[in-house]
């Protein structure tokens, strides 16, 4: 059995959540290369431009890419052969705490839903756990951001609307969420489970590396395809106009029930903060 500490895990949060708030993703910064190459609207190509210059204005300077720091969501894979020191739940809680205090950060989250009183640190974070093999803990984060994520949808369709069903609403909630979610976007897509697991898949794609397809072929070609349909929507970087709307497309699938067939797109902006760490 192996052993860590709960401050270790705080630390490394800590410094996983300050460093995404200011530096974007080398796989963003590829993926904003590419549509400058690509986008064929001169408007479009401007915002891309000015996108690039704020994310190595943001890395250098040591100050959060968008105002919106975001939600920080958490997916937790606890090694079955590790043991952590302490309360993993609260070091995990105190490390976003930290992240967002020590790093200026803006404090987004509210206590209660409908008396709207901020908590002052951003927590709580949302944690997601899965106990698996091993003797490791990997903490994937995302700093989701409140724009994109109230552009995300869930639907329950019939199993006889079939793939063209599916395509149908990714497409639709892309084109229904036009400039609001500061395109170009990373587009996550849950398929099957139920109505709470297809959400939880669509957040997980969400997260994925942009560059990342799907293993499976059959849904692979399905990730390039939807890329296109929503690229010919014409609503381009930070709906202006052009030919980059969203820069992948991440679906992720699960079992379901024989008269089901759950749908969940959920939307992340330009400002795709991800990463993590494996203690």
């Amino acid at each position: 059995m192996r052993v860590i500490q709960a401050g270790q895990v705080t630390e490394a949060l800590t410094r996983l959540g300050i460093e995404k708030a200011y530096k974007i993703p080398p796989d963003m910064l590829r993926c904003f290369d590419a549509a400058l190459a690509t986008e064929k609207s001169e408007t479009g190509r401007e915002i891309l431009r000015q996108i690039q210059e704020n994310a190595a204005i943001a890395a250098q300077g040591e100050v959060p890419y968008c105002q919106d720091t975001g939600t920080a969501v958490i997916f937790a894979e606890v090694g079955q052969e590790l043991k952590v020191e302490g309360d993993l739940e609260a070091a995990i809680q105190e490390g976003v705490r930290r992240a967002y205090t020590d790093g200026f950060l803006r404090k987004s989250i509210l206590a209660d839903p409908l008396r709207r009183r901020n908590t002052g640190d951003n927590t709580p974070a949302i944690v997601h756990y899965a106990l698996v093999p091993g003797d490791r803990l990997k903490l994937s984060f995302g700093a989701k951001g409140g724009g994109s994520e109230n552009m995300s949808r869930l639907a329950m369709l019939r199993p006889s609307d079939g793939e063209e069903g599916v395509k149908n609403f990714v497409v639709e909630t892309i084109s229904q969420g036009g400039a609001n979610a500061c395109p170009p976007l990373v587009v996550g897509v849950g398929v099957g489970g139920n109505f709470e697991k297809v959400a939880l898949l669509a957040k997980k794609a969400a997260l994925r590396s942009p560059e990342a397809r799907n293993a499976d072929p059959y849904y692979a070609a399905m990730e390039e395809e939807l890329k296109e349909r929503c690229n010919r929507l014409g609503i381009g970087p930070m709906g202006l106009g052009g030919t980059v709307t969203v820069l992948a497309v991440n679906i992720e699938v699960f079992p379901c029930h024989l008269v089901a067939l759950p749908v969940a797109v959920n939307v992340n902006c330009h400002a795709d903060r991800h990463g993590e760490i494996v203690l």
